[in-house]
């Protein structure tokens, strides 16, 4: 286990350290969290670790879905951190300043054109619905910058794809939903990349069919059917997280092995004075037997 957080660690660190994405702290390791319950229905999978805060009396569903990762308990202290988080998240992205308002409420079939968008801060003042759209997001001008889409109500999504281009990362990007996010397969089963994060009070989401490549974070419910959640984002950041634990025990066994070097090295000098004391009670020995 620990050689593998080694490798996302080396991994992770060339490509994350300059990422200035907001901080999600205890809810980044998390690829699904919801606040009410989280139901998952087959043929799902979910990569990463499933969390339910406050949650209700029955917090996650499972029907036949896979989970390749943590699901939650009775209660899940980790959740319940994260849950805060997510929701501080939230609110510091609503006020985050736009620096490119959208005003169409509707795309169909990439009509109206919209894109390929480079890094940003994009804000849908009302509710938006994209229908069998593909969305290009472009890191040709800095492949290492954030996208923050704030949608001011529900984000819905039927056959709506989200394509990363030179070098963009779907982990930088952000979908800060103010209602319901709910996303569905049309006439493909679309790759949507990014984290969503509806924190509004009726933020729940829906997603039916298609991929998910990043974090699926809601307020209220998660609901889940044949849906596929990606969570390489929460993973690495379990993988960075676990960095510096990793090098504080190489650096403490370092420090132990000087130690017992530096003591080595003591008992060794303590021998040859035990030698040297030796030679000269036998030097001072046989002189005295030269005198008799």
């Amino acid at each position: 286990m620990k050689r593998i957080v080694l490798v996302i660690c080396i991994l992770s660190m060339s490509s994350l350290a300059w990422a200035q994405a907001p901080p999600l702290g205890p809810a980044a390791s998390f690829a699904v969290l919801g606040g009410t319950n989280v139901t998952c229905t087959a043929p799902g999978v979910v990569t990463g670790d499933v969390g339910v805060s406050p949650g209700s009396a029955v917090p996650f569903t499972n029907t036949g879905c896979t989970i390749a990762g943590g699901i939650p308990p009775a209660t899940n202290a980790a959740a319940v951190l994260g849950h805060a988080a997510f929701l501080n998240t939230y609110d510091a992205l609503v006020l985050t300043p736009c620096t490119q308002t959208i005003a169409t409420a509707a795309f169909t079939g990439n009509v109206p054109a919209l894109g390929p968008l480079a890094p940003g801060v994009y804000c849908f003042p009302a509710a938006v619905t994209f229908t069998d759209t593909t969305l290009t997001l472009d890191g040709s001008t800095n492949p290492n910058g954030i996208w923050i889409f704030k949608v001011g109500a529900a984000l819905t999504g039927s056959g709506f794809q989200v394509v990363m281009a030179n070098g963009a990362q779907a982990c930088n990007v952000f979908w800060v939903v103010g209602a319901a996010a709910t996303l569905s397969t049309s006439t493909l089963p679309p790759v949507f990349q990014g984290n969503i994060l509806a924190g509004g009070p009726a933020g729940s989401v829906t997603i039916t069919g298609g991929n998910l490549i990043g974090r699926v974070l809601a307020n209220v419910a998660v609901t889940l059917t044949g849906t596929n959640i990606h969570g390489t984002c929460a993973l690495v950041a379990q993988g960075v997280a676990s960095c510096p634990a990793d090098d504080d025990d190489k650096h403490h066994h370092d420090r132990d092995k000087d130690k017992d070097r530096d003591h080595d090295k003591d008992k060794d000098k303590d021998k040859d004075k035990d030698k040297d004391k030796d030679k000269d009670k036998d030097r001072d020995h046989d002189k005295d037997k030269d005198h008799n």
